[in-house]
């Protein structure tokens, strides 16, 4: 981790001789990097994990599992879900208990989820909910600003395609990806975000920085950083979309983050300052 890094208003330098200029893609993560939709995600699938730990007797405290199923759930987000699943059958089945398949168990996990937003999804289809609060804080105006500057995005998800596809057309963004809406599939060693950089880089001949990737986890962020892109760590406050989340910054950093960002209401000078025009 640096010793030092150079604020900037919001803008957290932290690797000050990073590229500047010359973009010509940009990747985006989606939940907590664009889409509050699925905000407090994590509130449904620990305590089902732990629920379920919790039934086979081991002696273990409450306090204890859920220790333990934190840690990994934390540690693997920004990858597909299943792998969530796939991590957790491994400790079903270490305790002694007889594991469901990882889809299984990832099906009981989001119509749980489903129970939580189903709301948020459905107010923004009638219009009762604004997309502007259902959005990391100018979302909208940077994704207008750099597809103005003639920059190809792509949107890609741990999160299944079809619910990336339908969230994002809830919240009007998709004109903005002529690169695609990208997320996860059942058969999940055919897709991940890591696969779908090299696929840019390999169909448009792109070179070191000409990619820019933005993201709040840390799977997004070292993906970008292994083709040595620019990322960008969006540090974002997921429920007070004010401040930076520290817990997210220091992950980010640890990734490989060249700046970090609370979220994008100082979109104008992020801008200025990745194109070189402060």
């Amino acid at each position: 981790m640096p010793t030092a890094s150079i604020q900037a208003g919001d803008i957290e330098i932290i690797h000050p001789n990073h590229q500047r200029g010359g973009f010509r893609f940009a990747l985006f993560d989606f939940d907590g990097t664009i889409s509050l939709i699925r905000q407090g995600w994590q509130g449904v699938m620990i305590p089902m994990m732990v629920e379920i730990l919790l039934e086979l007797n081991t002696g273990e405290s409450e306090k204890e599992i859920e220790a333990c199923v934190r840690e990994y759930v934390e540690r693997l987000t920004g990858q597909q879900t299943i792998f969530q699943m796939i991590r957790f059958k491994e400790e079903v089945e270490k305790r002694g208990g007889e594991a469901l398949d990882p889809l299984e168990y990832k099906r009981i996990y989001l119509d749980r989820l489903w129970e939580r937003i189903k709301h948020r999804v459905g107010g923004l289809k009638d219009g009762s909910i604004n997309p502007v609060d259902m959005m990391v804080p100018g979302s909208e105006e940077l994704l207008k600003a750099l597809k103005e500057r003639g920059l190809t995005m792509f949107l890609a998800s741990g999160t299944d395609t079809q619910y990336v596809q339908d969230e994002a057309a809830a919240l009007g963004v998709p004109r903005y990806f002529a690169g695609g809406i990208y997320g996860a599939v059942d058969e999940y060693r055919k897709f991940s975000k890591k696969i779908l950089i090299q696929r840019i880089y390999e169909e448009h001949n792109l070179h070191g920085g000409e990619l820019l990737g933005f993201g709040d986890g840390y799977v997004e962020i070292e993906n970008t950083k292994e083709v040595n892109g620019v990322a960008v760590g969006v540090a974002s406050d997921e429920v007070g979309r004010v401040a930076v989340d520290a817990w997210k910054r220091n992950r980010l950093i640890q990734a490989g983050a060249d700046l970090i960002i609370p979220h994008y209401r100082s979109h104008e000078a992020l801008v200025a300052y990745l194109f070189a025009e402060d």
